[in-house]
C-alpha cells in the first residue's frame, strides 16, 4: 500500500518542493520543527542512536523515555512510530544501503505483538540540506520510495529534510535541523542536542566507519541495550589519515566538509585511533565473542551488566 499524506495517496517520484506544494501541511509542520530551539538532552532514560544504527521502544518501557540521534549532515534521521501501540522505532540512515533499512525499520516496528490494534503507522523524516552533491536529495528520494513500496500503509506526517532543512550563509548551503529526538510517552518529536552519545561510543562509530551494516541495538523485552560482537577488516590506509591535517580529513572523509559540525574532525580522529588499535575486535573487545550488555541504572544511566551470549 502506499505512503499517504493527510489521508491522500503521495504521487512519487516528484521533488520534495512538488511534494509540499501538493501537500501544504507538510511545509507548515516543516517550518513549526524548523522554528523550535535546540533542547539540550541529558542522559537520564536517553538512549542515543548513532549513525546505521536502529532502536525501537514502546510507552511500556521503564528504562528508556527518549530515543535521539544528531550530527546529521546529509543522513536523514527517520521515526517510524504505531499510533496504537506507541511502538516507536528511530533510525539515522546514511543512504548505504536505503533498499535493505526501511524493511528493517517497519518490521522493528511490527514485532511489538500488539500491532494488530487499532492506530496507523506515521512517519517523520528529517535531515538533509541542499548540498553541492545532491546526496541529500538522492537519500530523501529513496527513502520516500522504499516506504511507498511497503504492503502497509505509511502515514507520512514530518517532512524536514533537504530544500526544507536548508539554510544559506555567504553562498553556502547548511542543514537547519541536526538532531532531533522524540519523547516514546508522549510521541512530540523535538530539534535536540545531545552530550552523551554513549555508551560505547567509539566502539560503535568505529563499526560505522569500518562499513557495518544497519543493525537494531536494543531489546525493548530485557530493557537491555545490546552492542556486538562486531567483526570489521582493518580500515585501510588508516596511518596515512592519522597524519593528514584537518582540512584533508574533511574534505576526504566527509560527505559535506563546510557543513560539519566543529567536533567531526576530533571525531574522525579518534574513532580512526580506535580503528588502529584494534584491527580485529573481536578477539579484543568482545571476550569469548559475547556482547556487551548495559541496563539504564536507578539514576537513569547505563551501566554495564555483563558479556551476553
Amino acid at each position: 500500500m502506499p505512503l499517504l499524506v493527510d489521508g491522500l495517496r503521495v504521487r512519487l517520484p516528484q521533488s520534495v518542493g512538488e511534494l509540499v506544494r501538493a501537500h501544504p501541511s507538510l511545509e507548515e509542520r516543516a517550518r513549526l520543527l524548523r522554528g523550535q530551539s535546540v533542547q539540550q538532552v541529558g542522559p537520564q532514560g536517553l538512549l542515543y542512536v548513532q549513525q546505521r544504527e536502529l532502536a525501537v521502544t514502546s510507552p511500556k518501557d521503564g528504562s528508556i523515555s527518549i530515543l535521539g540521534s544528531d550530527d546529521a549532515t546529509t543522513c536523514h534521521i527517520v521515526v517510524l512510530r504505531h499510533t496504537g501501540n506507541g511502538a516507536t522505532c528511530l533510525t539515522h540512515c546514511d543512504g548505504s544501503d536505503t533498499k535493505a533499512e526501511v524493511p528493517l525499520i517497519l518490521n522493528s516496528v511490527k514485532s511489538f505483538s500488539d500491532h494488530a490494534q487499532c492506530g496507523r503507522l506515521e512517519v517523520h523524516l528529517v535531515g538533509g540540506f541542499s548540498d553541492d552533491r545532491h546526496l541529500s536529495q538522492k537519500l530523501t528520494h529513496q527513502l520516500l520510495s522504499e516506504f511507498d513500496k511497503q504492503e502497509e500503509d505509511i502515514h507520512l506526517v514530518t517532512l524536514c529534510v533537504t530544500e526544507l532543512n536548508d539554510r544559506k550563509e555567504n553562498e553556502n548551503h547548511f542543514p537547519i535541523i541536526y538532531g532531533i529526538a522524540v519523547n516514546i510517552k508522549t510521541a512530540e518529536i523535538f530539534r535536540a542536542s545531545f552530550k552523551d552519545r554513549g555508551p560505547e561510543e567509539e566502539l560503535r562509530a568505529a563499526r560505522a566507519l569500518a562499513g557495518g551494516p544497519m543493525i537494531s541495538i536494543y531489546d525493548a523485552k530485557t530493557e537491555q541495550l545490546r552492542i556486538g560482537p562486531y567483526s570489521w577488516t582493518p580500515f585501510p590506509h588508516v596511518d596515512f589519515w592519522l597524519q593528514q591535517d584537518d582540512k584533508q580529513i574533511l574534505e576526504n572523509l566527509s560527505t559535506s566538509p563546510l557543513a560539519e559540525p566543529p567536533h567531526f574532525v576530533e571525531h574522525i580522529r579518534s574513532t580512526l585511533m580506535f580503528l588502529k588499535k584494534y584491527p580485529s575486535p573481536m578477539n579484543t573487545l568482545f571476550p569469548g565473542n559475547k556482547a556487551l550488555l548495559y541496563k539504564k541504572n536507578e539514576d537513569g544511566l547505563w551501566e554495564k551488566i555483563s558479556s551476553g551470549s
